[in-house]
């Protein structure tokens, strides 16, 4: 396919810069393929949606304060660092802009460093030098790194509004946004209504946003990232699956973990380890029936992984009467289900 099946016109002014509040007063764009119908909801009506026996899966990772700033030495230049993920032995990956060789030293705040160890095209190093434990330093120090499209600099609440309230395993540099709409009351709810929950992990890295630059999708490849499917999730997927209930994934990230553990005879089975799977209309989902999603970037792996469960055509349909009806689009917008 053409990336450029993956475009769609668009309002910059549409980009929500700031969540709603409470979080699941955010609207809801329900979309059933089967007889290509849009309906306009709310999010905290996800209980009348969904049916008793349907389970959500969602993602428990947590988001780094990877942001850091930082200053050049000799020169003093100022520069600002994503720290992407722990290689071990004090080496991290990261994101930064600007001409670095190796051995150059970035100082940052209370006595760290990072020492430039690699510097490629495709990839840069660093040997972190910190008197305490760094992702001690980062929980201190670091900022959330907000998505560049917001075009803010991150707040003492983005540390709270960035982070599921399923946060528990440290390690993504990006908030699985779907689950940043759900709230205690709304868990309360759902549970009362019989649908059950369960976890993955997926830790958001560079992968999921890797721009795409090829003219024919199929010749782009995924960054890897790292997944765990548990015995436990396995177990409450097979129960459901035998009583006929939905597997309701919230966002992408939990539609690529699960897929991934059922790439191997087509059966889910427990799997911890990396996924580069890319999801693309024709793709035969084995787990996923149903999917709770932000609105996402044209030309996305994103958008191609909707694609894939919604149908091209009909999700150009639905981007088309979001931005007709105004929704808020991105980390911090409004939400479609679907069905």
């Amino acid at each position: 396919m053409q990336l450029s099946e993956f475009d769609f016109p668009f309002d910059p002014l549409l980009i929500a810069a700031h969540p709603s509040l409470p979080r699941d007063r955010a609207r809801l764009l329900v979309l059933q393929p089967r007889d290509r119908s849009l309906a306009h909801r709310r999010v905290d009506k996800l209980p009348d949606l969904l049916q008793p026996g349907d389970l959500l899966v969602v993602n428990n990772t947590k988001v780094l304060a990877a942001r850091v700033a930082g200053r050049k030495r000799p020169s003093g230049a100022e520069v600002e660092i994503l720290f992407v993920k722990d290689l071990g032995d004090a080496t991290w990956e990261v994101l930064i802009k600007g001409t670095f060789r190796p051995g150059q030293t970035i100082e940052m705040e209370a006595a760290a460093s990072a020492v430039v160890v690699e510097r490629g095209a495709t990839r840069t190093t660093v040997r972190v030098e910190c008197p305490i434990p760094f992702v001690q330093w980062l929980r201190q120090y670091g900022r959330m790194p907000l998505p560049p499209y917001l075009k803010r600099a991150p707040t003492d609440q983005d540390r709270e509004w960035y982070q599921t309230l399923f946060a528990q395993h440290e390690g993504a540099i990006a908030a699985p946004t779907a689950g940043l709409h759900f709230t205690p009351e709304l868990l309360s709810r759902l549970q009362q209504r019989g649908i059950g929950l369960t976890t993955v992990t997926l830790h958001v890295g560079v992968g999921t946003f890797k721009q795409v630059t090829v003219d024919q999708i199929e010749d782009h490849r995924m960054g890897a990232e790292w997944i765990e499917v548990g015995a436990e999730a396995v177990h409450a997927i097979e129960q459901v699956r035998a009583t006929g209930g939905r597997i309701v994934a919230v966002g992408t990230t939990v539609v690529r973990a699960l897929e991934t553990a059922a790439c191997v005879g087509g059966q889910i089975r427990p799997y911890r380890g990396e996924t580069d799977i890319f999801m693309t209309p024709g793709f035969t989902f084995k787990v996923v029936d149903a999917l709770l999603t932000n609105f996402h970037l044209p030309r996305t792996t994103l958008l191609m992984l909707v694609s894939a469960l919604a149908g091209t055509e009909f999700l150009r349909q639905a981007y088309a009467e979001a931005v007709r009806e105004r929704y808020r689009f991105y980390s911090y917008g409004d939400a479609m289900l679907i069905l």
